[in-house]
């Protein structure tokens, strides 16, 4: 009978039935960073349990980690010190490999893990982080995860989980020049809702997806999460392949040939059965901007911000009126021309070294408006060095931006990049909710990096492809 990915890898890590519907999955990799595993730890330690495996979890340090250069500990923020000399020393106690700033491997975990060559087709991946969906993208059923079950995949290497339907999401055609992946996804969920994929595994297929870099459908797959879906992932193909070849932990020699034919059996075989299918055409998909208090209040540039007297039913109604009130914006007025404060250009959604590229294509010569602070924040140390090998920092820095050392940074603001007061910041990360980049009032419109770029040099929202004659 034809499986989807998704079924085949949920068989092939199903260790039994749960007397109460769920199944117990064995998680082959496990990935933890400073914020959600303490906590977990300690509740190994009151338990007097050991790490089962401790060769399948790795850990880095990313929320909570200073992007000024040259921060150095012990960190001003006693809490963020403790955190990182916690996962230290958990990490030691236990056996686990930590990916420290001293290694030079450390970064964002969701980007951390694929250019390390961790993150593998057919696996399942947990991680005590919602993004987790961005490791989809390499075939992998890739699952965000709370504090307990941290602790329970450290004791015993499985968790608890009910099973997920799955939604083929299909992209077909091609993109217009200007339109990003960044789009894609935003447009998927401005489609769907921010509770469409509630209960389901995104399956993203068609001519989009297969032309995609892997790190564009990195960028899909990570916010998966806001449009409800548990999962999101890509069927592997020569694109993954490419990409994972000669990275530090995949396969080598003869193993690397037996992988490839083991990563080839777990995609979808023609035929399979899919709860649901959704098509979209690439061509109705434009530059797209939030405007509001979730991912999907989205617009696309050309379009004004929606007028709740226009609303069709009382509840999409408040809904307006609330984002409209927080973000200070008109209804009925234009997204394009809305005056900025910030622009962030970073995180696991768009922090990875294609973002930085394509940005300083555009950006070189040109300059930050007066009264815009501008930050770019590699997604991993990795990416840092390859940039700075390149020059990218140097054109960032010439522009304006100030060029940070790796970490999550403005995206969530567990760390000194926060917005202050009501600031409207154009960001590339992938939360736009009340209060996210660290103000209680700050605002945030979600937007790919080269929209982020061009509101940077224009001081306001504004066309990308306008801006910068993007037409190819």
């Amino acid at each position: 009978m034809p499986k989807s990915l998704f079924q085949k890898v949920w068989d092939a890590h199903a260790v039994r039935q749960l007397a109460n519907g769920q199944t117990q999955l064995l998680i082959g990799t496990h990935l933890i960073h400073e914020v959600t595993s303490p906590q977990a730890f300690g509740m190994l330690r009151d338990l007097g349990l050991k790490v089962l495996m401790p060769h399948r979890t790795f850990a880095t340090v990313d929320h909570i980690i200073p992007t000024d250069a040259g921060i150095s500990e012990p960190f001003a923020d006693p809490l963020a010190d403790a955190m990182i000399k916690a996962l230290r020393a958990n990490c030691a106690e236990f056996g686990i490999t930590f990916f420290e700033r001293s290694t030079g491997k450390q970064g964002i975990v969701h980007i951390v893990g694929p250019e390390q060559g961790i993150t593998q087709p057919g696996a399942t991946i947990a991680c005590g982080d919602s993004h987790t969906s961005t490791h989809g993208a390499f075939g992998a059923v890739a699952l965000g995860i709370g504090t307990t079950q941290i602790r329970d995949i450290l004791a015993t290497q499985t968790m608890a989980l009910s099973p997920l339907k799955v939604r083929r999401v299909e992209v077909n055609g091609k993109l217009r020049p200007g339109v990003y992946a960044k789009d894609v996804i935003l447009h998927i969920i401005r489609t769907l809702g921010v509770n469409g994929g509630t209960g389901y595994a995104y399956e993203y297929a068609g001519d989009v997806f297969d032309a995609f870099t892997m790190e564009e459908r990195m960028t899909v797959c990570n916010m998966s999460i806001e449009g409800g879906a548990r999962v999101g992932y890509v069927n592997p193909d020569e694109t993954t392949f490419k990409y994972l070849e000669g990275r530090p932990y995949a396969p080598k020699g003869a193993a690397w040939t037996a992988a490839i034919a083991r990563w080839k059996s777990f995609a979808s075989d023609p035929g399979c059965h899919y709860d649901d299918v959704v098509k979209i055409d690439a061509a109705d998909i434009a530059p797209t901007v939030t405007w509001g208090i979730n991912p999907g209040q989205g617009i696309s540039i050309t379009e004004h911000i929606p007028d709740p007297a226009k609303a069709t039913a009382p509840d999409e109604k408040t809904s307006i009126e609330e984002a409209l009130a927080y973000m200070k914006l008109q209804p009925g007025a234009p997204i394009k021309g809305a005056r900025i404060d910030v622009a962030f250009l970073g995180s696991c959604t768009n922090g990875r070294l294609s973002d930085f590229l394509e940005v300083a294509k555009y950006i070189k010569g040109r300059k930050v408006a007066a009264g815009v602070k501008a930050i770019a924040v590699p997604g991993s140390q990795g990416v840092a060095m390859i940039c700075q090998s390149l020059g990218i920092d140097k054109v960032f820095s010439e522009a304006g931006f100030e060029w940070r050392d790796a970490g999550c940074s403005m995206c969530l603001a567990m760390n000194p990049d926060k917005l202050v007061g009501d600031q409207l910041c154009a960001s590339s990360s992938n939360r736009n909710f009340k209060g996210r980049q660290g103000s209680p009032t700050g605002r945030t419109l979600l937007m790919s990096p080269l929209m982020v770029a061009a509101a940077a040099v224009t001081g306001q929202v504004s066309d990308a492809r306008e801006v910068f004659s993007v037409s190819n």
